[in-house]
């Protein structure tokens, strides 16, 4: 496929996300539970409480991706503040009694989200070679999905084995965040950007920029075709309600969990290489029409064995296309504009989460669960299309 190797920089940023996602695991399973037992609300709270949590930094999200592009250095210390205020949030919901503190603490946590999302993709584009991006993106998503395997299989554990209370496991979160922020500061380097630099000396920018304006019509095209996706890509604790509601027990529930971050882990890797090798766009097709196929396929299940196997493809169509869909706007976007590029992906995917998780929630209270996930499917292949015959039209499907 490629002679380049993944470089210590994009190495780290995997362990990064790895003991992020393992202390995130140990907290997030625990949020449809404790929305639909401790404080008594339904499908329509947790939406409400998941869309805002994404959207609360959605802005944060393009603040924090054009300030990393404007001077040399600011991405890494973007990264700590975003990983060290998420760190510090999060063990603190086991703590909670309402759910507008749930939504508070939720919310803080998101906004460590949004300083460090796009900085540390745009990070990753810039320490990885052209010719393997998707590996790179696709690595650093299997890593990602890895820590999610285990935060949930820890936390498993101290339910069964140590019967410890939730509000301990959330607590516990607090050992491997801090392992992130250690990980971050000695192990992550910013590469040199001369050249950029220099460029930036010759052709000052203008005073007044329109950021929106500053990105292809490719990428502004794929952008929007994203943002419908973000109303098919429902929440994916929906699908822990869902086994909630189906019967399965806490840590039935949990394993659940486990599994889907089984089958993301184990396709993202491949799908990264893939990417590379085949085409990111025809990658992120075929992600896209899995989904679809796997959120219909929720839609008809009745009983819990049918929700475990459709689960599973779920996990596998959206983890062969997790690397394909970063790698895309990476390449796409100008090295000077690639924290930019970022801001605005996040920032997309942000400000749909509120009335993606609203709707979803609100079609499952006044119809039914299964409605709710065909419609989520149906939305998706939607989505699809209009990546194969509108966005970047003037790339061959299987082009980078």
């Amino acid at each position: 496929m490629t002679r380049h190797t993944l470089p210590a920089t994009v190495i780290a940023i995997g362990l990064v996300s790895f003991f992020n996602d393992l202390a995130s695991e140990m907290v997030t399973p625990f949020i449809p539970i404790l929305i639909a037992t401790v404080l008594g609300a339904g499908p329509v709270i947790l939406g409400l409480v998941e869309g805002l949590a994404d959207a609360a930094a959605s802005f944060l999200k393009l603040w924090a991706g054009r300030y990393s592009d404007r001077k040399h250095g600011r991405r890494k210390q973007l990264m700590v503040w975003g990983y060290g205020l998420s760190n510090l949030a999060r063990p603190l919901l086991g703590l909670v009694s309402s759910w507008g503190a749930l939504l508070l603490l939720r919310s803080l946590d998101r906004a460590g989200k949004g300083l460090r999302d796009a900085p540390r993709d745009a990070l990753l584009g810039d320490s990885a070679h052209a010719d393997i991006h998707g590996y790179a993106y696709g690595y650093h998503r299997a890593m990602d999905n890895a820590g999610a395997l285990g935060g949930t299989l820890l936390a498993i554990a101290a339910l069964s084995w140590l019967d410890w209370p939730v509000s301990e496991v959330i607590s516990w979160s607090a050992l491997p965040g801090a392992l992130v922020l250690l990980v971050l500061i000695i192990g992550v380097r910013e590469p040199p950007r001369p050249e950029i630099e220099t460029e930036r000396l010759r052709t000052p920018r203008p005073t007044i920029t329109s950021p929106w304006s500053e990105l292809s019509l490719n990428m502004r095209r794929y952008l929007w075709v994203l943002v419908l996706f973000t109303f098919a890509r429902a929440s994916e604790t929906f699908v822990l309600l869902r086994g909630n509601e189906l019967g399965m027990s806490l840590v039935q529930v949990l394993l659940l969990w486990a599994t889907l971050n089984v089958s993301k882990s184990a396709s993202s890797l491949l799908g990264g290489r893939m990417a590379d090798a085949f085409g990111m766009r025809r990658l992120a097709l075929i992600s896209w029409s899995g989904y679809a196929l796997s959120f219909v396929l929720l839609g008809l299940v009745e009983h819990s064995d049918a929700l475990w196997a459709s689960t599973v493809l779920y996990g596998l169509a959206i983890g062969l296309g997790a690397g394909s869909e970063r790698a895309l706007i990476s390449l796409s976007a100008d090295e000077r504009e690639r924290g930019t590029a970022f801001g605005w992906y996040h920032l997309a995917l942000g400000l749909s989460a509120v009335p993606a998780g609203l709707l979803f929630g609100t079609v499952w209270h006044y119809w039914n669960a299964n409605i709710a996930f065909i419609f989520s499917g149906a939305l998706a292949l939607l989505c699809a299309l209009l990546l194969r015959f509108w966005s970047f039209r003037n790339l061959p499907i299987g082009g980078k």
